[in-house]
């Protein structure tokens, strides 16, 4: 199995099996967390290139990345070509190695503003989009995409190759379609034929669960590497597992971990929110979790809450 290395353009990571970018849920802390336990690389979540445009401080602040993210990634969406411009020249990004594209998400607040997937929709415009932000950097760029808008438009393989075209070093794509959203199995055939009909690497994303669907997509789909999102979420050790690496650490040390990270760049607020967010998938499996949950939910400082998580999981089988 291919896993040494991986490079788009310039830039290599050590592995070629990544955090996939997960709105919500991809802060530094669980980056970190996950590059900890074997992540060959991660991406910041989604970010507004408007808001960067126009200097919002809280957009600002998903930038943020830890020591150990490297190579460091970041992910924009948006619609307006002069908009990727003028914020990939203007140095905001400069301390970020690879810029991502975001031409997948299939939320309905980000498609009915025509961003995400809704660019599957207008290829004109998206190839505009990638070769705006290519001409206005050396960095290698990705667009991360979807098998099309629904099953009367699977437009994958123009999409893939018009990507190429504009100058993209890599591309994504999470082998559904938008009116699907995360339903039924992801269709990993559109991955080979992506695979067979670009000269690019093909990154796979959607319904990795284990080392043996890393191995297949790697091995008998032709992807160049795989990114691991929901599959991560409360189970950073998947990394471990799909590498061939053992880890024993718990699940009260990894909570602490995305904690003592989180809090080196926000407030408690915040942190706690974030917080609360994990906890739900790292409790899930333990004796009473729903009961543990909501009890979880509504506790209102850090000091309370971790203590009430030492002894949920203390007797709990912690290890990932």
């Amino acid at each position: 199995m291919k896993q040494n290395g991986f490079n788009i353009g310039n830039v290599k990571a050590e592995n070629n099996l990544f955090l996939a970018p997960m709105a919500g849920f991809s802060d530094v802390g669980f980056r970190s967390l996950c590059k900890k336990f074997g992540a060959g690389w991660t991406e910041t979540e989604m970010i507004s290139a408007k808001a960067l445009l126009y200097n919002n401080e809280k957009t600002k602040r998903m930038l943020a990345c830890a020591s150990n993210e490297k190579p460091k990634i970041v992910q924009l969406f948006g619609h307006e070509p002069e908009v990727f411009a003028k914020v990939v020249s203007s140095g905001v990004l400069s301390s970020f190695d690879v810029i991502d594209i975001n031409m997948g998400c299939p939320a309905p607040k980000i498609y009915n503003n025509g961003d995400g997937c809704a660019l599957m929709k207008n290829p004109a415009l998206a190839q505009k989009i990638i070769e705006a932000v290519v001409g206005s950097t050396d960095k290698p760029v990705m667009v991360k995409f979807r098998s099309g808008v629904d099953d009367k438009h699977l437009n994958y393989l123009e999409f893939a190759k018009m990507c190429e075209n504009a100058g993209a070093s890599a591309v994504v794509l999470h082998p559904r379609t938008r009116e699907q959203f995360y339903a039924n199995h992801s269709n990993w055939e559109h991955i080979r034929e992506v695979a067979d009909s670009v000269s690019i690497p093909v990154i796979a994303s959607g319904d990795v669960k284990s080392r043996a669907d890393y191995a297949n997509l790697i091995e008998n789909y032709g992807a160049s590497g795989v990114m691991i999102g929901r599959g991560a979420l409360g189970n950073p050790n998947i990394f471990c597992e799909c590498m061939g690496k053992e880890n024993s650490q718990d699940k009260y040390k990894s909570l602490m971990y995305i904690q003592k990270t989180l809090l080196k760049y926000f407030e408690e607020g915040y942190v706690l929110g974030q917080m609360r967010a994990h906890l739900v998938h790292f409790v899930k499996n333990i004796p009473c979790a729903a009961e543990t949950k909501v009890k979880l939910l509504k506790i209102e400082t850090l000091k309370e809450l971790n203590k009430e998580l030492r002894n949920v999981l203390k007797n709990a089988k912690t290890v990932l």
